[in-house]
C-alpha cells in the first residue's frame, strides 16, 4: 500500500474538487469554482478575523485524515437556509444549532463523496462523526507527521476552504 506522500497531489486535488462541486451543486444548487491557491500558507487567504463555522469529518482506513470546511458565518447561514428550504429569518429563529447541523451534514456529504472516490481508487476508508467548530482568530495545527493540503473554492461569491489533513495508517 503506498504511503500518503506517494500518492500524487493531483489525486487529492481531483477528489476534493469533485466532492465539493457535486455536493454544493446538488444540495444547494450552487456551482463551486475551484481557485488555485498561491499564498505560502493557503489559510491566509481566508480572513479568520471574523466569525466562522468549520465543519469537520475524519476518515480512517487505508488512509487516515480529516477534512475541515471553513465557511464565514453569514455564508453558513445562507447554506443552511438553502439546504433546509427556509428563509434566512427562519434559520435565524432556529439559532446556531440548525446552522451547525446543516454544515455538519454538508461536510459529511462532501467527505463521504471524497472517501468514496478514494475507495474506488483502492483506498477503502470509513467516516467519523461530523463535528463543528465556531469562532474567530483560531487556527488548526496538524501533528508533525500529517500532510496538509488546502483548497479554495468560491460558491455564490463566498469563499469555502477545504483543509485536508492526512497521515499514514498506524501513525
Amino acid at each position: 500500500m503506498p504511503a500518503t506522500q506517494d500518492i500524487p497531489d493531483a489525486v487529492f486535488e481531483e477528489t476534493i474538487t469533485k466532492a465539493v462541486k457535486e455536493v454544493f451543486s446538488t444540495m444547494l444548487g450552487q456551482p463551486a469554482i475551484y481557485q488555485a491557491v498561491t499564498a505560502p500558507n493557503p489559510l491566509d487567504s481566508l480572513a479568520l478575523d471574523h466569525a466562522h463555522v468549520v465543519g469537520t469529518v475524519g476518515f480512517i482506513g487505508s488512509l487516515n485524515g480529516l477534512i475541515y470546511l471553513y465557511l464565514d458565518v453569514k455564508f453558513a447561514e445562507q447554506c443552511a437556509a438553502n439546504l433546509l428550504g427556509m428563509s434566512a429569518a427562519e434559520v435565524a429563529d432556529l439559532g446556531d444549532e440548525a446552522v451547525n447541523d446543516a454544515i455538519g451534514e454538508l461536510t459529511n456529504m462532501t467527505v463521504g463523496t471524497f472517501k468514496n472516490q478514494l475507495s474506488d481508487r483502492g483506498f477503502p476508508c470509513k467516516l467519523t462523526i461530523p463535528s463543528i467548530l465556531r469562532g474567530t482568530n483560531f487556527s488548526i495545527e496538524p501533528i508533525s507527521s500529517a500532510t496538509r493540503r488546502v483548497y479554495r473554492f468560491e460558491i455564490a461569491g463566498q469563499p469555502l476552504i477545504a483543509d485536508l489533513l492526512m497521515q499514514p495508517p498506524g501513525e
